[in-house]
C-alpha cells in the first residue's frame, strides 16, 4: 500500500498484528474497549507521571500524600480469622523500602509481581516503625524509563496493564513512521492555529518529552474531535436544508427600519453585523436555524425582534417561546415597550395601518381569554405571540408563522423545538413538494 495512513485505515487494522498479540491478549483488550489499532491509539492515557517531580522512599513523610516510583521486591498474601483477605506487599527504591497493605484485594497477588516497576500514590503511616501506605492507588508501569511515564485508565476485571498498552502503542506508532498518519489539516491553518501536526501529537500523547508537549498534543486532538462534530452538525444542517425550504423574507422593509430608528440607544457594531447576517439568512429560500449568543445586557432582544419583525414586514408571524412564565412575561414586558407605538401595514383598517400587536400566552391565560387570542392568531390578527411551553400545545394555530426564537434552547427538548417550528410548516399555506417541506426561520438564544 502506498500514501499516508488515514484513521480509517487504522480502524480496519486489528490489533492482532502487533507485537506480543494473540488470542488471549486480543481477547483482554477486546473486553477492555480495544478492537483495532485505531481504539489503541485513541485510549489516551488518564495521567502522566513526571518522575522529575516524583518523590523518593527516603522523602516520605508519614501523614502526608506522595506519589512515588517503587519496584516491587516481595508479595505475600493471607486470611483472618474472620475471613479477610489481606495483600503485604514490599516496595523500594535505591533511597529505602515501603510497605504496601492491601485489604480486601486478594487479587493484587495475582497483579504484582516481583521485579514490576509501580507508581504508588497514598498517604504513608508509621507502623511499628515501619512506613506502610494502606490501599494505595497503583499503576503498572513495566520497565519505562522515560521521564514522564503514561498510566492509562486500569480495572480489576480486565487484566491489561499501563505497561503492555504503552508498548502495544509504541509498535502501532513505529509501524506507521515509513508511511506516516494523514492530516486533514493544512499546514498553514496548523501554523496559524499553533496546533501539532497529527502525528507528533499522537505520539507526544502517549509519550510525552515534556508536560507542555503533552498540552499541545491534547490541544491539537481535542482540536480533531471538534472539528469532527462540527463536520457531522454541518453535514446534518445542509442536508436539512436540502430536504425543506423557507420562507423568503423581504429584509429591505420599512418596519425593521422604523424600529431601529425608535431605539432610544445606539446599537453595537456586534447588534448591526449579527442582523445583516439573520436578514441573509431570512432572505434565502432554506430555513434559517441559528444560534444567538451573548452575555445578559448584550442586546439579543434587539436582534431577535429585528429577525421577528422581518417576518411581520412580509405579513407572516413571530414567536417567542422561553422556558418560564417569568421569563415569558419579562421578554412580553420588554418586546412590546421596545414596539410600542410601531404601526404594521393592514388593508382591513380604514387608515390602512394599525398597532403592531404583541400578546402573551401561558397557563395563567384564563379559558375566555385564552380563546380569543387563539382566535386572533389563527386568523393573524397577532403579530407576534410570546409564550411557554403553551405555544406548542394542542389548538395553537399560526396564521403563517414566519420566524420563530427559543429563549434558553438548552432548557427544551428537541422535539418541543420542532413543535413550534412545525407550527409554520402547517399553517403558512405552503405546499409540500415531494419531500421538501416549508418551513419558519429559528432562531434560539
Amino acid at each position: 500500500m502506498t500514501g499516508q495512513i488515514t484513521l480509517r485505515d487504522l480502524a480496519a487494522i486489528d490489533v492482532e498484528v502487533l507485537k506480543g498479540v494473540g488470542e488471549k491478549r486480543k481477547a483482554a483488550l477486546t473486553e477492555y474497549g480495544i478492537a483495532n489499532v485505531l481504539d489503541l491509539l485513541t485510549n489516551y492515557p488518564r495521567k502522566w507521571v513526571d518522575r522529575t517531580n516524583e518523590a523518593r522512599v527516603s522523602d516520605l513523610v508519614a501523614g502526608q500524600e506522595a506519589l512515588v516510583i517503587v519496584e516491587v521486591r516481595k508479595v505475600s498474601k493471607f486470611t483472618t480469622k474472620n475471613r479477610k483477605t489481606i495483600v503485604n506487599v514490599q516496595v523500594g527504591d535505591d533511597s529505602g523500602r515501603l510497605k504496601a497493605v492491601f485489604f480486601n484485594q486478594p487479587w493484587r497477588e495475582r497483579q504484582l509481581k516481583v521485579g514490576m516497576q509501580l507508581a504508588m500514590f497514598g498517604k504513608p503511616d508509621l507502623y511499628r516503625g515501619v512506613l506502610q501506605m494502606s490501599n494505595p492507588l497503583v499503576d503498572l508501569i513495566g520497565d519505562r524509563t522515560g521521564r514522564i511515564v503514561p498510566i492509562y485508565p486500569q480495572s480489576e476485571k480486565v487484566q491489561v496493564s499501563t505497561w503492555e498498552l504503552a508498548t502495544w502503542v509504541e509498535n502501532a506508532l513505529e509501524r506507521c513512521r515509513e508511511r506516516g498518519i494523514s492530516d486533514p489539516l493544512p499546514s498553514d491553518l496548523r501554523e496559524r492555529l499553533k496546533l501539532a501536526d497529527r502525528t507528533n501529537a499522537l505520539w507526544s500523547i502517549h509519550f510525552p518529552d515534556s508536560m507542555l508537549a503533552k498540552q499541545n498534543a491534547r490541544r491539537r486532538l481535542a482540536f480533531d474531535e471538534l472539528l469532527r462534530v462540527q463536520i457531522v452538525l454541518v453535514g446534518r444542517k445542509r442536508a436539512f436544508e436540502l430536504d425543506n425550504t423557507g420562507i423568503r423574507h423581504k429584509v429591505d422593509g420599512k418596519l425593521q427600519q422604523r424600529f431601529i430608528a425608535a431605539l432610544p440607544f445606539a446599537m453595537t457594531k456586534a447588534q448591526q453585523r449579527v442582523i445583516k447576517e439573520i436578514e441573509k439568512d431570512l432572505a434565502a429560500a432554506h430555513p434559517m436555524h441559528r444560534l444567538l449568543q451573548g452575555d445578559v445586557g448584550s442586546g439579543k432582544t434587539v436582534v431577535a425582534v429585528s429577525a421577528m419583525l422581518a417576518a411581520v414586514q412580509g405579513r407572516h408571524q413571530g414567536a417567542l417561546m422561553a422556558p418560564t412564565e417569568v421569563l415569558a412575561e419579562q421578554h412580553f414586558a420588554g418586546v412590546k415597550k421596545l414596539l410600542d407605538g410601531l404601526l404594521v401595514p393592514d388593508e382591513n383598517n380604514l387608515f390602512g395601518d394599525r398597532q403592531l400587536r404583541v400578546e402573551l400566552l401561558t397557563s395563567r391565560v384564563t379559558s375566555e381569554r385564552r380563546r380569543e387570542l387563539l382566535r386572533d392568531l389563527a386568523n393573524g390578527g397577532i403579530d407576534i405571540l410570546i409564550g411557554t411551553h403553551a405555544l406548542i400545545q394542542d389548538g395553537v394555530e399560526f396564521a403563517s408563522l414566519g420566524v420563530v426564537v427559543i429563549d434558553e434552547q438548552h432548557r427544551f427538548g428537541v422535539e418541543q423545538r420542532a413543535a413550534l417550528r412545525n407550527k409554520g410548516s402547517k399553517n403558512n399555506g405552503a405546499e409540500k413538494e415531494g419531500s421538501k417541506t416549508k418551513d419558519a426561520k429559528t432562531g434560539v438564544t
